[in-house]
Protein backbone atom coordinates (compact mmCIF):
# COMPACT_ATOMS: atom_id res chain seq x y z
CA UNK A 1 0.00 0.00 0.00
CA UNK A 2 1.38 3.39 -1.03
CA UNK A 3 1.99 5.80 1.84
CA UNK A 4 0.46 9.26 1.64
CA UNK A 5 3.14 11.87 0.95
CA UNK A 6 3.83 14.22 3.83
CA UNK A 7 2.72 17.79 3.13
CA UNK A 8 5.31 20.49 2.59
CA UNK A 9 6.52 22.29 5.75
CA UNK A 10 4.51 25.36 6.68
CA UNK A 11 6.32 28.62 5.92
CA UNK A 12 5.96 30.23 9.37
CA UNK A 13 7.55 33.59 10.21
CA UNK A 14 7.91 33.22 14.00
CA UNK A 15 10.65 30.74 14.88
CA UNK A 16 9.56 27.96 17.25
CA UNK A 17 12.23 26.49 19.54
CA UNK A 18 11.11 23.42 21.49
CA UNK A 19 13.14 22.35 24.52
CA UNK A 20 12.24 18.74 25.23
CA UNK A 21 12.84 16.96 28.53
CA UNK A 22 14.74 13.69 27.86
CA UNK A 23 11.96 11.63 29.46
CA UNK A 24 9.42 12.91 26.94
CA UNK A 25 11.22 11.18 24.07
CA UNK A 26 9.76 7.91 25.37
CA UNK A 27 6.18 9.10 24.99
CA UNK A 28 4.47 7.48 22.01
CA UNK A 29 1.98 10.33 21.72
CA UNK A 30 4.39 13.24 22.16
CA UNK A 31 3.86 15.87 19.46
CA UNK A 32 7.09 17.91 19.54
CA UNK A 33 8.69 16.03 16.65
CA UNK A 34 5.55 16.41 14.55
CA UNK A 35 5.42 20.12 15.39
CA UNK A 36 8.97 20.82 14.22
CA UNK A 37 8.59 18.62 11.15
CA UNK A 38 5.51 20.61 10.15
CA UNK A 39 7.19 24.03 10.39
CA UNK A 40 9.91 25.42 8.14
CA UNK A 41 11.29 27.60 10.96
CA UNK A 42 11.47 25.38 14.02
CA UNK A 43 14.00 23.41 16.04
CA UNK A 44 13.76 20.65 18.64
CA UNK A 45 16.55 20.19 21.18
CA UNK A 46 16.60 17.56 23.92
CA UNK A 47 18.22 18.09 27.30
CA UNK A 48 17.83 19.62 30.75
CA UNK A 49 19.76 22.89 30.63
CA UNK A 50 21.58 25.28 28.34
CA UNK A 51 23.67 28.33 29.36
CA UNK A 52 21.65 30.78 27.26
CA UNK A 53 19.20 31.16 24.39
CA UNK A 54 21.90 31.25 21.72
CA UNK A 55 23.37 27.94 22.86
CA UNK A 56 19.95 26.30 22.92
CA UNK A 57 19.11 27.70 19.50
CA UNK A 58 22.50 26.94 17.98
CA UNK A 59 23.00 30.46 16.63
CA UNK A 60 23.23 34.04 17.97
CA UNK A 61 19.91 35.42 19.21
CA UNK A 62 18.68 38.57 20.94
CA UNK A 63 16.75 37.47 24.04
CA UNK A 64 14.81 40.75 23.94
CA UNK A 65 13.11 39.63 20.75
CA UNK A 66 12.03 36.24 22.07
CA UNK A 67 9.19 35.01 24.27
CA UNK A 68 8.72 31.89 26.37
CA UNK A 69 5.53 29.97 26.99
CA UNK A 70 5.22 30.24 30.76
CA UNK A 71 4.26 27.32 32.98
CA UNK A 72 3.80 29.05 36.31
CA UNK A 73 0.77 29.24 38.56
CA UNK A 74 -1.02 31.91 36.50
CA UNK A 75 -4.56 30.99 35.46
CA UNK A 76 -5.21 33.17 32.39
CA UNK A 77 -8.97 32.64 32.52
CA UNK A 78 -8.96 34.47 35.86
CA UNK A 79 -7.63 37.68 34.30
CA UNK A 80 -10.96 38.40 32.65
CA UNK A 81 -9.31 38.89 29.26
CA UNK A 82 -10.80 37.56 26.03
CA UNK A 83 -7.38 37.14 24.47
CA UNK A 84 -6.07 33.65 23.68
CA UNK A 85 -2.47 34.78 24.32
CA UNK A 86 -1.70 36.86 27.41
CA UNK A 87 1.63 38.56 28.12
CA UNK A 88 2.63 38.62 31.79
CA UNK A 89 5.03 40.85 33.67
CA UNK A 90 7.55 39.64 36.25
CA UNK A 91 4.86 39.73 38.94
CA UNK A 92 2.69 37.34 36.93
CA UNK A 93 0.09 39.95 35.96
CA UNK A 94 -1.00 40.98 32.44
CA UNK A 95 1.07 43.80 30.97
CA UNK A 96 -0.67 47.09 30.22
CA UNK A 97 -0.18 47.09 26.43
CA UNK A 98 -0.59 43.52 25.27
CA UNK A 99 -0.31 44.22 21.54
CA UNK A 100 2.92 46.21 21.94
CA UNK A 101 4.51 43.35 23.89
CA UNK A 102 3.67 40.89 21.12
CA UNK A 103 5.11 43.00 18.32
CA UNK A 104 8.61 42.45 17.03
CA UNK A 105 9.03 38.89 18.28
CA UNK A 106 11.56 36.79 16.40
CA UNK A 107 10.76 33.52 18.11
CA UNK A 108 9.14 31.68 20.99
CA UNK A 109 10.49 28.96 23.29
CA UNK A 110 8.20 26.07 24.22
CA UNK A 111 8.88 23.43 26.88
CA UNK A 112 7.94 19.85 26.02
CA UNK A 113 7.29 17.27 28.72
CA UNK A 114 4.91 16.38 31.51
CA UNK A 115 3.83 19.23 33.75
CA UNK A 116 6.58 18.43 36.27
CA UNK A 117 9.20 17.88 33.54
CA UNK A 118 8.37 21.23 31.93
CA UNK A 119 8.70 22.94 35.30
CA UNK A 120 12.12 21.33 35.68
CA UNK A 121 13.18 22.78 32.34
CA UNK A 122 11.90 26.21 33.39
CA UNK A 123 13.83 26.32 36.66
CA UNK A 124 17.02 24.81 35.25
CA UNK A 125 17.24 27.49 32.56
CA UNK A 126 17.18 30.89 34.32
CA UNK A 127 17.84 32.70 31.03
CA UNK A 128 14.16 32.04 30.22
CA UNK A 129 13.34 34.80 32.73
CA UNK A 130 14.87 37.32 30.32
CA UNK A 131 12.30 36.50 27.64
CA UNK A 132 8.80 37.92 27.36
CA UNK A 133 6.41 35.66 29.24
CA UNK A 134 3.31 34.29 27.50
CA UNK A 135 0.43 32.18 28.77
CA UNK A 136 -2.33 30.60 26.72
CA UNK A 137 -6.03 31.13 27.26
CA UNK A 138 -7.55 28.79 24.65
CA UNK A 139 -11.25 28.94 23.89
CA UNK A 140 -11.44 25.17 23.54
CA UNK A 141 -10.05 22.24 25.49
CA UNK A 142 -7.21 20.18 24.07
CA UNK A 143 -8.12 17.74 21.34
CA UNK A 144 -5.44 15.55 22.84
CA UNK A 145 -7.74 14.87 25.79
CA UNK A 146 -9.18 12.01 23.78
CA UNK A 147 -5.98 10.03 24.19
CA UNK A 148 -3.96 11.77 26.92
CA UNK A 149 -5.43 13.58 29.93
CA UNK A 150 -4.34 17.16 30.59
CA UNK A 151 -4.02 18.73 34.09
CA UNK A 152 -5.57 22.11 33.21
CA UNK A 153 -8.08 23.52 30.77
CA UNK A 154 -5.40 25.72 29.23
CA UNK A 155 -2.93 22.82 28.90
CA UNK A 156 -2.45 21.99 25.23
CA UNK A 157 -0.21 19.58 23.39
CA UNK A 158 2.92 21.13 21.94
CA UNK A 159 1.41 20.98 18.47
CA UNK A 160 -1.80 22.71 19.58
CA UNK A 161 0.12 25.38 21.47
CA UNK A 162 2.26 26.10 18.41
CA UNK A 163 -0.89 26.33 16.27
CA UNK A 164 -2.48 28.84 18.66
CA UNK A 165 0.67 30.95 18.90
CA UNK A 166 1.18 31.09 15.14
CA UNK A 167 -2.50 31.81 14.52
CA UNK A 168 -2.10 35.09 16.42
CA UNK A 169 1.58 35.97 16.15
CA UNK A 170 1.92 35.03 12.48
CA UNK A 171 -1.62 36.35 11.86
CA UNK A 172 -2.41 33.26 9.82
CA UNK A 173 -5.46 31.09 10.57
CA UNK A 174 -4.34 28.75 7.78
CA UNK A 175 -1.25 27.84 9.83
CA UNK A 176 -3.45 26.83 12.75
CA UNK A 177 -5.73 24.75 10.53
CA UNK A 178 -2.81 22.94 8.90
CA UNK A 179 -1.20 22.09 12.25
CA UNK A 180 -4.44 20.91 13.81
CA UNK A 181 -5.07 18.72 10.78
CA UNK A 182 -1.77 17.01 11.49
CA UNK A 183 -2.75 16.55 15.12
CA UNK A 184 -6.06 14.98 14.11
CA UNK A 185 -4.16 12.51 11.95
CA UNK A 186 -1.85 11.64 14.87
CA UNK A 187 -4.82 11.05 17.15
CA UNK A 188 -6.56 8.92 14.51
CA UNK A 189 -3.44 6.79 14.18
CA UNK A 190 -3.16 6.29 17.96
CA UNK A 191 -4.17 2.80 19.01
CA UNK A 192 -7.25 2.94 21.30
CA UNK A 193 -6.54 -0.63 22.46
CA UNK A 194 -3.62 0.54 24.58
CA UNK A 195 -5.30 1.49 27.88
CA UNK A 196 -1.98 2.08 29.63
CA UNK A 197 -1.40 5.09 27.42
CA UNK A 198 -4.91 6.42 27.95
CA UNK A 199 -4.51 6.19 31.72
CA UNK A 200 -1.38 8.34 31.83
CA UNK A 201 -2.53 11.18 34.05
CA UNK A 202 -1.70 14.84 34.34
CA UNK A 203 0.67 15.07 31.42
CA UNK A 204 1.08 18.09 29.18
CA UNK A 205 3.28 18.71 26.17
CA UNK A 206 3.71 22.39 26.92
Amino acid sequence: MRRTAEPEPIDNRLFVLVLQHPQEKREVLATAVATCAALRRASLVVGLSWPNLSRALGRPADAGQWAALYLGSARPAGFGLEREIVVLDRAGMPTADQDAMLRGLEGVVMLDGSWSEAKTLWWRNPWLLRLRRLVLNPRHRSRFGRVRREPRREALSTLEAAALLLKHLDASPTVEAALLDRLDRLIAEARPDRPAQARKAARSNL
